[in-house]
């Protein structure tokens, strides 16, 4: 290949570029490790440590705990002391890396990104042939990471901001109101609205029958079953009517067919009824995002999202980058005539859909 009119500082702030992101990508499985084995918990809130004080916390041998303090020392993960042989997790880091109640915990998703390697043959596949691959056909660690990526954002807005922000929903759900969370998956967003509002009555619906196994062992573990009924359902055929709340987390763009899913879901509520749709955060143009948030959203759509929409009827393909302007369209087509957005988060747009 020619190198003629190359611009050598263009070359190389892309080279520097390139090393950090595969240093960033060599270190995704360490932190799976800080993670399973505590090695990020063993340091919070404890100050400065050598690698053998991490090792004993942990009860992790110390000649990894040494090799893997210095992969997280040089990105940044922790602060590492030349004079003291010591490292410390920042409290700040430790919201992210230790807490997982906290809304800025991240290493669920890393669960996700285990498991698309594991599906590359698949992937290529569908690459080749333009056929979808259903969610369900993705490695088992695909559905158990998606929950823990969604659920700090959902538990830190969803009570507190979402639902709030919807035009007399809050009301409702406060004396009793029903509600259908469709495409719920591990049930954290209905688990969580269930806690919150004691008084109203849940029902869950996913198409996976795995999700919805392990969601009712969710809602036993927080005790709210009583007042949640999950059942394997599709988007486009969950039964009853006369809910006042029907809800999406993230999940209208992986459907085949969101128009024939908004129609329904319009079927389904009352005269009065809302529907809250909450997506990845997107603008309506490719320039928009890009950006950190929309890199991730682009590349999750490329694997997940696309793939799981193509495999289904229809196969309309939204995206998870689609943006307020085409949802408003598809939701348009399903028969609502007003839609606006409720509120937003730097993860999430938040929609509300009425008849």
């Amino acid at each position: 290949m020619s190198t003629t009119g190359i611009d050598e500082a263009k070359l190389e702030a892309f080279m520097g570029q390139a090393v950090t992101d595969m240093g960033a990508i060599i270190s995704a499985p360490l932190m799976v490790i800080g993670e399973k084995l505590g090695l990020y918990r063993a340091m919070a809130h404890a100050g400065p440590l050598t690698s053998a004080e991490v090792a004993e916390r942990s009860g992790a041998a110390e000649r990894y705990v040494r090799e893997w303090l210095g992969n997280q020392a040089a990105g940044g993960y922790v602060i590492y002391d030349p004079e003291t042989d010591r490292y410390t997790l920042p409290d700040e880091h430790a919201l992210a890396l230790a807490d997982e109640d906290s809304p800025f915990y991240i290493l669920g998703v890393y669960d996700s990104v285990a498991s698309l390697y594991a599906d590359e043959e698949k992937l290529l596949d569908a690459f080749k042939s333009g056929d979808g691959m259903g969610w369900h056909e993705h490695d088992h660690r695909l559905f158990r990471g998606t929950e823990r990526f969604f659920r700090p954002g959902y538990r830190a807005h969803l009570v507190a901001e979402w639902i709030p922000a919807l035009d007399g929903v809050q009301e409702k759900l406060e004396k009793g109101a029903k509600v259908a969370d469709v495409g719920c998956g591990h049930g954290a967003s209905t688990i969580i609205m269930a806690e919150a509002f004691p008084n109203s009555e849940f029902f869950g619906f996913d198409y996976h029958a795995a999700s919805i196994e392990r969601a009712h062992e969710a809602a036993k573990e927080a005790g709210v079953d009583g007042r949640i009924t999950f059942a394997v359902d599709a988007a486009k055929e969950f039964p009853g009517r006369g809910y006042d709340l029907v809800c999406v987390f993230d999940c209208l763009h992986d459907m085949g067919d969101p128009v024939g899913a908004s129609r329904h879901v319009r079927q389904a509520l009352a005269d009065d009824g809302t529907w809250m749709i909450v997506e990845p955060f997107a603008g309506d143009s490719v320039e928009e995002n890009l950006n950190p948030v929309g890199r991730i959203f682009y590349g999750a759509s490329t694997v997940i999202c696309t793939p799981a929409s193509l495999d289904q009827e229809v196969g309309l393909a939204l995206g998870a980058q689609a943006g307020q302007a085409r949802l408003t369209e598809v939701l348009g087509e399903g028969g609502f005539t007003r839609v606006r957005r409720a509120t937003e988060t730097p993860f999430n747009l938040v929609l509300e859909a009425r008849p």
